[in-house]
């Protein structure tokens, strides 16, 4: 079984910049579309962006133009580059499988942006 681990969350003032990390172990990660997810307090967890095994990316159009989703299959990681933070993307961050049946979550990373 795939397991997740995110980290790179933290506080940031609103027009702050974050990298989060996602590293996968356990399978052939390369060969997978990969996602980042939020969920924010009393929502449903959504989809904020993808990258297919050949790099296209597409995006959740609140997050376009400020976030950039890429990997490196070298080392089973997949990055979210977030910029021009917003308070309501405040949420716990998940990487994941970006179609298909999903490998069990991980624990997230929390991304908080308050001034």
């Amino acid at each position: 079984q795939v397991q997740l681990v995110e980290s790179g969350g933290g506080l940031v003032q609103p027009g702050g910049s974050l990298r989060l990390s996602c590293a996968a172990s356990g399978s052939i990660f390369s060969i997978y579309a990969m996602a980042w997810y939020r969920q924010a307090p009393g929502k449903q967890r959504e989809l904020v962006a993808t990258i297919t095994s050949g790099g296209t990316r597409n995006y959740v159009d609140s997050v376009k133009g400020r976030f950039t989703i890429s990997r490196d299959n070298a080392k089973n990681t997949v990055y979210l580059q977030m910029n021009s933070l917003k308070a309501e993307d405040t949420a716990v961050y998940y990487c994941n499988k970006g179609f298909g049946e999903r490998w069990n979550w991980g624990q997230g990373t929390q991304v908080t942006v308050s001034s």
